[in-house]
């Protein structure tokens, strides 16, 4: 999906994703289908809310041993929270300013970041 354009609410790569729907693609795409939050903001959740999303998917928060396919939890200035999905040693996310689908290195201010696996 690297390269899909973002969108907004945006879950299939064909037109367009975000990052919730980056995450539900990649799981679709391995053949497990989540309840995807309806209606989310860009901004203005609460960390709460966003973990309880996660919870509702199937997921469970992780510490300690990263694995790929972790699910990154990242909060952004200004209460802003955005999710990637966890490489050995990068993140691949749906970069608003970008425009698109991109896979950056996972740098100190990424590698502490809240961990959400599959349960």
């Amino acid at each position: 999906m690297l390269g899909a354009r973002f969108r907004l609410q945006g879950c299939d790569p064909a037109t367009g994703l975000d990052c919730v729907g980056l995450v539900w693609a990649a799981y679709a795409g391995a053949g497990r289908r989540l309840v995807r939050p309806p209606d989310y903001p860009m901004r203005g959740w609460s960390r709460e809310r966003v973990e309880a999303a996660l919870m509702a998917a199937g997921f469970a928060a992780v510490e300690g041993g990263a694995e790929e396919g972790d699910v990154a939890l990242i909060v952004l200035p200004a209460g802003q929270f955005h999710l990637g999905l966890m490489g050995p040693d990068t993140l691949v996310h749906a970069h608003a300013g970008l425009r698109r689908v991109v896979e950056t290195p996972v740098g100190p201010a990424l590698s502490g970041a809240a961990r959400w696996r599959l349960v």
